[in-house]
Formats: structure tokens, C-alpha cells, sequence
């Protein structure tokens, strides 16, 4: 069963409210954005590009270059299997109408406690409007 615009609508807030609440905890349950294949690439010639200098640095006896190549050999597979990151945080907070009204500075600072209040208090209020 599909939601209702308002249930959308709130579930969207309840979102943007989590991010900008605990934003670890928010970035932890988030989904991962599908990792390209350029991605792949890119790590792959890093690690291609390491094992080169890596034999180039034993082969002349340069352990600078071999280091160096283990590096990159190092920093191409890390890239590779770095969760890439989805989204970059909350764009504000929606209202009963729909709008999206930027979060002000004040309200970014408040305390979870103060959020569960806030949850609750609605819970209440839809429960008691019977929707």
C-alpha cells in the first residue's frame, strides 16, 4: 500500500530531522550509492600504475620509488572499496503544507532528548485525530 502525500511528506521531515540530529547514526543507516565502473577504473589503474613503480624501485634498487609505489598501489584499492557517500545532509524541514523551509541554527543545537519529545507529541496528536 503506497504512503499518502502527508505520510511522504512527514516521513521526508522524520528524515531530515535524523540527519540533523545525529548525523553519524544517519549517515551509518543510509543506503550506499551504486559504485561506478569509472570508479573501478580509476582504482584499478592506480593499482596497475603501483605495481609498476613498485618493481621499478627493487629492479634499480630505489626503495623511494618502491614505497611509492606501494602507495599507490595501496590508495587505488582503498578508493576502490570506499563506500561512496549518498547524500550530504538535510535541506531543511517541511511544514503541514509541503514547503521546505531552511532549518534554522538554533533548532540544529537541540538535544535528542528534546526530538523524542517532539515525536511523541506527535504521535499523540495523529492518534488523536485519528489518521
Amino acid at each position: 500500500m503506497p504512503l499518502s502525500e502527508y505520510e511522504q511528506r512527514v516521513l521526508e521531515q522524520m528524515e531530515q530531522q535524523l540527519y540533523s540530529e545525529d548525523p553519524k547514526l544517519a549517515n551509518a543507516m543510509s543506503p550506499t550509492a551504486p559504485r561506478s565502473g569509472i570508479r573501478f577504473v580509476l582504482a584499478g589503474a592506480g593499482v596497475i600504475v603501483g605495481v609498476v613503480l613498485l618493481i621499478v624501485g627493487v629492479m634499480t634498487d630505489l626503495p623511494a620509488v618502491g614505497i611509492i609505489g606501494f602507495a599507490v598501489m595501496f590508495g587505488g584499492v582503498a578508493y576502490a572499496l570506499l563506500r561512496p557517500t549518498a547524500k550530504k545532509g538535510p535541506l531543511g524541514t517541511v511544514d503541514a503544507h509541503g514547503k521546505i523551509s531552511k532549518t534554522p541554527k538554533a533548532a540544529k543545537k537541540r538535544g535528542s532528548g528534546d526530538f523524542m519529545s517532539r515525536l511523541e507529541e506527535r504521535w499523540d496528536r495523529r492518534r488523536d485525530e485519528g489518521l
